[in-house]
């Protein structure tokens, strides 16, 4: 019984109250003073309050006040001052305000506590995209883009260091934006506690795939292990863009062999590894294929645009031209894109 005086039960019990006598209120007030001070459009900022803070349940009883309040005032003052205008609109607002409603209780939140939600759980993502801090000798970029600009999308970075050793893994959902964003949030969460905790990475992420009851698309994933102390990198990949090295000696760039099948189609991956090292001025970029592919044209085709682009980052220096990279390449078409890069300056 406390809680029903104290919990969200009687908060919502007293914002319908309170909600339910104002729109009375304003329905009096406009039939019997004036509709010109006391407009019955009064009510559609009412509704909406409803719709965001109360339950479905609570809403269709403050509903109910409003149609006694617009049925009384056409009666007292005429059919004429409530309007098809006036009537469609609160139409239109009944309708969203149930849907608002309908949505958050759901989820099991109601007013802006869902929004502050995603607010920080899209703040933890950023954060999570982070590399870790390297040592003076190293220096990275990550450039991260999401279709339609939207803090959620079906590419993401997890990454860890650990003493002298750093891994990171760059992972793209099938599907782009939001619509990939709900599967992507699963998988990174899953995905950063294998980092680091397992020596076949992508083995492992392959195993929870294939545990998992329904197939939702295709995941493709490039892993990087590099020791931070002798430059030495390993480069594994299930169905991912290949990763390329920039040779500083000859001012390269090259494409890794490293590659496997795409995440969670078949049980082992015989995943093709490529290992080497990063002398100065070297530097390995990983990418996702939203930077490379584009309708009617050859990813093949893609990849050497993207490696001719690269060499426009030379003059003005890693850092300042990733950026510019990814708005080169993402430019005439809406796809999730990311872009790492690191080097030895």
């Amino acid at each position: 019984m406390r809680f029903l005086r104290r919990g969200p039960f009687a908060r919502d019990r007293n914002l319908l109250i309170t909600l339910s006598v104002l729109t009375l209120t304003v329905g009096a007030l406009a039939a019997r003073v004036s509709t010109e001070w006391f407009s019955p459009a009064l009510m559609i900022p009412i509704t909406l309050v409803g719709g965001l803070q109360l339950r479905l349940r609570s809403l269709s009883k403050l509903l109910c006040a409003v149609a006694v309040s617009l049925v009384y005032v056409a009666v007292v003052r005429g059919v004429g001052h409530i309007g098809p205008g006036l009537l469609a609109t609160f139409g239109f607002t009944v309708v969203l305000a149930a849907l608002m409603a309908r949505t958050r209780g759901k989820l099991g939140v109601q007013g802006l506590r869902g929004d502050v939600m995603l607010l920080e759980l899209r703040d933890r993502l950023k954060k999570q995209s982070e590399l870790p801090k390297l040592p003076k000798d190293w220096d990275s970029r990550v450039v991260l883009k999401q279709a339609g600009g939207s803090s959620f999308g079906g590419d993401f970075l997890v990454s860890i260091r650990e003493g002298d050793v750093l891994e990171l893994a760059l992972v793209d959902v099938s599907g782009k934006g939001v619509d990939a964003g709900t599967r992507a949030l699963m998988l990174s969460g899953a995905f950063g506690g294998l980092l680091g905790s397992v020596d076949d990475f992508l083995g492992a992420c392959n195993t929870y795939l294939r545990r998992q009851r329904e197939a939702e698309g295709f995941v493709t994933a490039v892993h990087v292990r590099i020791n931070l102390a002798t430059a030495e990198y390993v480069i594994t990949s299930a169905g991912h863009p290949p990763v390329v090295k920039f040779e500083a000696g000859t001012g390269t760039w090259k494409v890794s062999p490293a590659k496997g099948v795409v995440l969670g189609i078949v049980g082992d991956l015989h995943c093709e590894r490529d290992k080497g090292m990063l002398r100065r001025g070297d530097a390995l970029m990983l990418y996702t294929d939203g930077l490379i592919e584009q309708p009617g044209r050859d990813i093949d085709a893609g990849l050497d645009r993207l490696l001719g682009e690269a060499e426009r980052l030379l003059p003005s220096g890693f850092r300042d031209g990733a950026r510019n990279l990814v708005t080169t390449m993402s430019a005439g078409h809406n796809d999730d894109c990311a872009l790492i890069l690191i080097w030895r300056p």
